[in-house]
């Protein structure tokens, strides 16, 4: 077999979980995260002989998460480990959110020998490929070793091939403990070179490039399928040949390299334009970026319904006005689709936009929030969460790579970040709204890039999911320093109660949190360096010392439930509208009937 070469352990017979650890090491595999169980200690057995670095969380679904996180920074396959069964459902939950995510993962898991197949064994209760099916991109179970390197092959193209996702692979434990007969060994195609990614088509190259000299006020919106380095530095010509402004998809803001035409505020912004009499965009360019809930759905606030044509280029065909109607669609990778319009595209394009409408909209994320001139404490005496966060970000390291967790906590985190000057900001509830998600992808991030600090912005809802993370950050010292902000309550759920309901219905129902938790002292029991701060002047000094230490740290951050952050008010969407039944977090739909 060319370029592959079976490495034979000294004291043992090489097995089917040295098969499987050495056709991921061939792959480029480097790391895998999970947690133990019998069933696997073959393949991690094998793992420590070919140097694949294991990292154990103290949840499954956090090992899930953090190969997520692992490959969002790393621009590489995420790989993880979950024991039959139990494992495998607690993983359930972080395959779910890689697939709404479109993160290309590969989760390794075990079932009792095949056969005892339907013999109520230990472990054996649910039938896991059919239990993954749903939530993963290929699903298969491995019932003979010498198949692994073709099946491994097979599941890795799948997974980063077209809109990438999770995939799992089932190898019950006699095919990792079993011994290997190097003739019967099927290859596939683990040693050939992967295809080079889709790209567009002369024609729609010349129809994009049509659309665009058109354009006076046009936009450009990314999404996570434009987070590779080279594809920001392509991005970032194309932008600053023809004079367009670039604005980061909440999901996944990068801001590294920078650029004059990158916008320090994420798209959200763009639905601000209207209530400052800007004109709004007359063209639209989404990059990997998916229409829906982090780009305003179908209300028109980001993506105006009227007078804007939209071009969307993405690797997956069906995402290509899934919920709005495109004037130009192209399924082609990002960087291929703009290196080739780069190629196109002069600075004459310059002079046919309108540069004050440009300079006027990246000016946008400057603007004065309307927080800033409240107090900074509350009439409960917590702080202001506008703030407090604002003294958080400005005492941020420069360059460190921002998580964000929970519901109003992650918003008023959003709103500021870029006062850090950040690498990265990423919103690991995703499409799901999936909370908990940031202990995972914390970890991941700081795997994959270990000089940068890591920051993990909690709501103490969100926080309460795997809270026990902070131990394995400690095991590993990690730089990662999380930030619980702290009100007391489901912020987002509180808040909500309030404006559907009102003071006619004060009680407001399995939304409140114990505000005795000292979650700084569960920090320091796991060995994290912590801190409880109540007090404005405290938190820069407490971010820039904690963050200056090598490995994890935690603040408690006591802040207050009020103001109601508005993404709490726009995505309730009360109105007076008779006619209309408020749905919270989502579109008011008409009423069946007329209300007299």
């Amino acid at each position: 077999m060319t370029g592959f070469q079976l490495q034979y352990p000294q004291d043992r017979e090489l097995t089917g979980g040295d098969l499987l650890a050495q056709c991921l090491k061939y792959a480029g595999v480097e790391v895998a995260f999970g947690l133990h169980g019998g069933h696997l200690d073959a393949f991690l057995m094998g793992c420590e002989a070919v140097d694949i670095r294991l990292i154990d969380t103290r949840h499954e679904t956090v090992a899930v998460q953090a190969a997520e996180g692992y490959s969002r920074i790393s621009n590489k396959l995420g790989v993880c480990f979950v024991t039959a069964n139990s494992g495998f459902s607690n993983g359930l939950a972080g395959l779910a959110t890689a697939y709404g995510d479109r993160s290309p993962i590969i989760c390794i898991t075990s079932s009792p020998p095949l056969r005892d197949t339907e013999n109520n064994s230990l472990q054996g209760s649910i039938d896991q490929v059919v239990a993954a099916q749903p939530v993963t991109k290929f699903a298969h179970r491995v019932v003979v070793p010498e198949e692994c390197p073709r099946i491994v092959s097979h599941a890795i193209r799948v997974a980063l091939s077209g809109a990438p996702g999770p995939v799992l692979l089932d190898f019950p434990i006699d095919v990792l403990f079993s011994p290997i007969q190097p003739k019967l060994i099927a290859w596939g195609s683990i040693a050939s070179p992967f295809l080079f990614r889709p790209g567009p088509s002369e024609g729609a190259l010349k129809a994009a490039v049509e659309l665009l000299a058109s354009a006076k006020r046009p936009v450009i919106i990314t999404g996570t399928g434009a987070k590779h380095p080279h594809t920001r530095e392509v991005i970032n010509k194309l932008a600053e040949t023809c004079h367009i402004p670039i604005f980061n998809s909440s999901k996944y803001a990068s801001f590294d390299p920078k650029s004059p035409m990158l916008s320090q505020g994420t798209a959200g912004n763009l639905a601000k334009l209207p209530l400052i009499n800007i004109p709004p965009p007359d063209l639209i360019i989404l990059l990997g970026a998916r229409t829906g809930m982090f780009l305003g759905g179908r209300s028109g606030a980001i993506i105006p319904n009227e007078g804007c044509k939209l071009l969307q280029v993405d690797s997956d065909g069906s995402e290509i006005g899934r919920s709005l109607p495109v004037d130009l669609g192209i399924i082609s990778d990002v960087d291929a689709f703009v290196t080739a319009m780069n190629s196109r595209v002069t600075t004459v394009f310059q002079r046919r936009v309108d540069r004050s409408w440009v300079e006027s909209v990246l000016g946008v994320a400057t603007l004065e929030s309307p927080f800033e001139k409240e107090p900074k404490e509350a009439h409960s005496g917590a702080l202001h969460p506008y703030h407090a966060m604002k003294q958080v970000m400005s005492a941020i390291e420069p360059g460190s790579i921002i998580v964000l967790d929970g519901g109003e906590a992650s918003a008023w985190a959003a709103d500021l970040a870029a006062l850090s000057q950040p690498s990265v900001v990423i919103t690991s509830t995703g499409y799901l709204g999936f909370l908990g998600n940031g202990f995972g992808y914390s970890l991941g991030c700081a795997i994959a890039d270990p000089d940068r600090k890591v920051v993990s912005i909690h709501g103490d809802g969100s926080a309460g999911f795997h809270l026990m993370e902070l131990d394995t950050y400690k095991r590993f010292n990690l730089n990662i320093m999380t930030v619980i902000v702290n009100n007391s309550s489901w912020g987002m759920s509180s808040n909500g109660q309030d404006i559907v309901y009102g003071s006619k219905h004060p009680a407001r129902l399995v939304s409140a949190l114990n505000p005795q938790t000292q979650y700084e002292l569960v920090a320091r029991g796991l060995q994290n360096s912590a801190s409880k701060v109540s007090r404005i002047s405290d938190i820069h000094d407490t971010v820039t010392k904690l963050q200056a230490e090598q490995g994890p740290s935690c603040i408690n951050l006591i802040v207050d439930r009020k103001p109601v952050h508005p993404i709490t008010t726009a995505m309730v969407g009360l109105t007076d509208d008779p006619n209309f039944v408020v749905v919270p977090y989502y579109d008011n739909v008409p009423r069946a009937y007329h209300k007299l």
